[in-house]
Formats: structure tokens, sequence, C-alpha cells
């Protein structure tokens, strides 16, 4: 019996850098934050706990009510920041399962 190669037997490296996802803006939002070392976005004295994950990347931020806040990350729509609770909460998973109604037949 043959043994299977170890990984690293197969791996090359990419001949390509890899050059970032560059500056990413946000034309269609009220401002354009630039998320902390330490995963944090500040409005005016707020300190608002998003995720170190998102370090150094802006994020795009829009009134949608009063006091209401939506974050985005690039396309993706990460939840709504409540000004008076300094919470965000989550907005619908982009990557869920989607359940369709059942039809009778």
């Amino acid at each position: 019996m043959r043994q299977p190669l170890p990984l690293a037997a197969l791996y090359s490296p990419s001949p390509r850098p890899y050059q970032g996802i560059g500056e990413v803006e946000y034309p269609l939002h009220d401002f354009t934050i630039t998320v902390t070392t330490c995963g944090r976005i500040c409005i005016g004295t707020r300190k608002i706990n998003l995720s170190t994950v998102f370090a150094g990347q802006n994020v795009g931020i829009r009134q949608v009510a009063d006091k209401i806040w939506l974050v985005s990350f690039m396309q993706y729509d990460l939840g709504f920041f409540d000004h008076e609770t300094c919470r965000i909460t989550s907005a619908e998973n982009p990557f869920g399962a989607k359940v369709l109604p059942m039809c009778s037949v």
C-alpha cells in the first residue's frame, strides 16, 4: 500500500503577493470610521466595541432612525448601533440559510 504524500510536499506559495483589500469607501453612508487596533469605533465620545477582526479597516455608518445607526463593512451590514444604549445588535446573517415558504400542491 502506497503512503500518501504529506501536505507540505504538495504546497507551493503563490507567485502573486497579497495586496490586501485596499481602501474601502462608503459613499452612501453618513460617515466612514476606521476601527481601532482594539476593535472599537468611536462616535463622538462614545466607544463601541465592534471586533478586533476589523482592526485598521474602514466601516461605514449611516443613520437609519433617530439615534440608530447601521454599521457596514464592504457590502455587508454588520448591525445596528443604538446611540442611547451604546450597543450593536446584529443584522441579518447574509450567509444564513434561506428558508422558502412551503406551498400546497
